[in-house]
């Protein structure tokens, strides 16, 4: 109950924050779908990078096996998004986290406009994904943002110092990535799942 409780708290205590990272973070995914489908191209060269840097080999391998595939998805977004994009670059220099993910939130979504009409069919399912590993992300990045505020403006946390901020914020995203990885976990499965068994019975259909 404390894992869900404290998250719950940070984010009525910091509502809006909270409400304004939605609507940036998905507002710059659709804003990404858009320009992919204004653009055909650059879904495309999305498309053969992914194939050059061997992601699409490792989703080949894996995909046979649901369980294997879910934990492939996890890892990716856990550690190469969650941490890498958000987290890290956050703990470093203030805010570098939001600049980061801001940026990746376009390019996952021209990775997502559909190119041809089976990507359409399987973006129904996938949408859900969408929003479950999105919302993992806003709180990422909301604790990224308290974390600076704190840093930077240590009074708005409560603190007297930058250092008693710092760990102010710190903690806040420590509590806000317990949320996130729970909820990663879900969409990792819930994705995995759908596009093993539910997406090819729809393109058969």
């Amino acid at each position: 109950m404390v894992l869900a409780r404290r998250p719950l708290q940070i984010i009525r205590a910091h509502a809006r924050p909270y409400l304004w990272t939605n609507v940036l973070l998905y507002g710059l995914v659709l804003a990404g779908f858009a320009l992919g489908l204004a653009v055909p191209e650059l879904s495309a060269e999305r498309a053969s990078t992914m194939q050059e840097d061997g992601t699409t080999d490792l989703v080949l391998r894996v995909f046979s096996h649901w369980w294997l595939f879910a934990v492939t998805i996890l890892g990716v977004n856990v550690i190469t998004v969650g941490l890498f994009s958000i987290v890290l670059p956050s703990l470093v220099i203030p805010f570098a986290g939001v600049a980061v993910f801001a940026y990746r939130a376009v390019v996952i979504g021209v990775t997502l406009a559909p190119t041809e009409p089976a990507t359409w069919i399987a973006l129904i399912p996938h949408s859900l994904t969408l929003v479950i590993e999105f919302q993992a992300y806003v709180l990422l990045v909301l604790g990224a943002y308290l974390l600076g505020r704190g840093w930077l403006t240590p009074t708005y946390l409560g603190a007297g110092t930058r250092r008693g901020g710092y760990a102010q914020g710190l903690r806040m995203l420590g509590w806000l990535g317990v949320a996130a990885l729970a909820l990663l976990v879900i969409g990792a499965v819930y994705e995995a799942v759908t596009l093993r068994y539910l997406v090819p019975v729809m393109l058969r259909g």
